[in-house]
């Protein structure tokens, strides 16, 4: 349990860098003006989102529900499991936001500012803060 556990915080680490670094991508992005430069920014999120992010994402997922699978009735008799999934599936929500925001910004189509993007960066921060504390405080 404890190799499944060292590689599912292995893997988490890797996604929080893939979404915390795509939404910045994303904001020198929408200031780019010149074409050689947005040609640039979409090879860069395209890897970062499906080279790292993503299989990053799968391999949290599978581990995490592994070791749920050790206790699962009594994991999730925890309010502090409840409140971490919840965390998590609202970041396996984002996720894919950004990689509709991926989709956007290749097809060009991009209509937000460089502060929008600013601020969209800083929501993983939120829920790693409270995944972290529901897994280490268990506060309930």
């Amino acid at each position: 349990m404890l190799w499944i556990k060292a590689f599912h915080i292995i893997a988490m680490v890797c996604w929080f860098a893939g979404i915390f670094y795509l939404p910045r991508l994303f904001v020198y992005h929408a200031m780019s003006e010149d074409q050689i430069s947005k040609e640039r920014f979409k090879i860069m999120e395209r890897k970062l989102y499906r080279g790292i992010a993503t299989p990053s994402m799968v391999i949290t997922v599978i581990l995490g529900l592994w070791l749920l699978s050790y206790n699962f009735s009594g994991y999730l008799a925890m309010g502090w499991m409840h409140a971490k999934l919840t965390m998590v599936v609202a970041l396996i929500g984002y996720h894919f936001y950004c990689g509709h925001l991926l989709k956007v910004f290749k097809e060009d189509r991009n209509q937000r500012s460089h502060v929008f993007y600013r601020w969209l960066n800083e929501a993983p921060v939120l829920v790693l803060v409270g995944v972290v504390i529901m897994v280490v405080v268990r506060p309930f």
